[in-house]
């Protein structure tokens, strides 16, 4: 994906410096560049991989904060609308194809749902309310991966609900306790607590991957974001724009990830009530971030029997409604 803004000239597209923008937006005035320019920011590349944390903590240093803080919100605004891929059907196709393989979710009833498991390249996100099995799907996902596709697991977690533990337990087949241990490491978990230690992460995790290109052997092949709805709602309260925006910034540079470095991605996000709808719930965070996941599936639970069904929402190539039964509680701890 192709997050730029191009500018189309004798010198074919080239990446747009902020001046480009003053013309249509006027508080993208020199005064702002300025500001900017001292942070390193010269084009619209540098303002989506700058920490905004950062920026606009610097802001307020100054006296015109809250015009400097509204160019930030705009520039947030604009990326949004940008950012997209400028691909024709015959490269999307190509790109289907090139080096996607599907990575199983370690469990056969969904691989089979999903026609082979996630696959590498796409945002897949997992729906259910609290205590639906999200947090140990991702724990058996990442288990799964780092065992049976040989792998690197980056787990990110949101909630301090992470457990080694737990997905040693999934890792059935290691009964030798030196390669059990030797999948273990190939799991990395790390703690995010707000939206701007995600963008660091995933900032530094971009710079990690581009040189580290070459690498075949045991790459990151699957990034678990548990949940991401734990980071994105406390920044969506009031009526102003920049936590939408800062929204759908996350969810791009997390498409950019997975699509120029071949990751699958799974991320959980939890339901809300659906007002008028006869009590029935939907996914959280709105009608913005809806568009941002390439698979949507829905995970639900039988609080009598524990009995587990995923469901697809939404799909790139498969149609929704589409359901199968999961692995139970008990039936998961045959592995131990």
């Amino acid at each position: 994906m192709n997050c730029s803004f191009p500018i189309w000239g004798s010198g074919g597209v080239t990446m747009a410096p902020l001046k480009h923008l003053e013309k249509e937006n006027p508080i993208i005035d020199a005064c702002f560049r300025d500001f900017c320019a001292s942070h390193g920011i010269l084009t619209v590349e540098d303002f989506l991989l700058h920490d905004l944390y950062q920026l606009a903590a610097f802001s307020e240093r100054h006296t015109n904060a809250d015009r400097l803080k509204e160019g930030i919100t705009l520039m947030l605004s604009l990326i949004e609308l940008q950012c997209r891929p400028w691909l024709n059907g015959l490269e999307l196709l190509e790109d289907l194809q090139r080096n996607k393989h599907a990575l199983s979710t370690g469990d056969k009833g969904t691989d089979s749902l999903l026609q082979g498991g996630f696959r590498e390249g796409q945002l897949t996100e997992l729906v259910g309310p609290s205590s639906s099995g999200k947090t140990q799907f991702c724990m058996q996902a990442a288990a799964s991966v780092a065992e049976n596709h040989l792998g690197r697991v980056l787990y990110l977690d949101t909630g301090n609900s992470f457990s080694a533990r737990r997905i040693g337990q999934f890792i059935c087949s290691s009964s030798d306790a030196a390669l059990g241990q030797t999948v273990m490491s190939r799991i990395s978990c790390h703690t995010v607590y707000d939206i701007y230690t995600m963008f660091d992460t995933l900032q530094g995790l971009e710079v990690t991957l581009r040189s580290q290109m070459n690498v075949t052997e045991y790459r990151l092949r699957l990034l678990v974001v548990d949940s991401i709805s734990s980071l994105l709602t406390p920044i969506l309260g009031g009526s102003g724009s920049q936590g939408r925006a800062l929204m759908v910034a996350i969810g791009y540079l997390l498409k950019k990830l997975a699509h120029e470095h071949s990751i699958a991605i799974l991320m959980t996000n939890h339901t809300v009530g659906a007002g008028g709808e006869g009590g029935k719930t939907k996914p959280a965070l709105g009608e913005t971030w809806k568009s941002i996941p390439h698979v949507r599936l829905m995970l639900s639970r039988d609080q009598k029997n524990s009995n587990c069904t995923i469901s697809i929402l939404k799909h790139t190539s498969m149609p929704s409604g589409q359901t199968v039964k999961t692995l139970t509680r008990k039936e998961n701890q045959q592995c131990l």
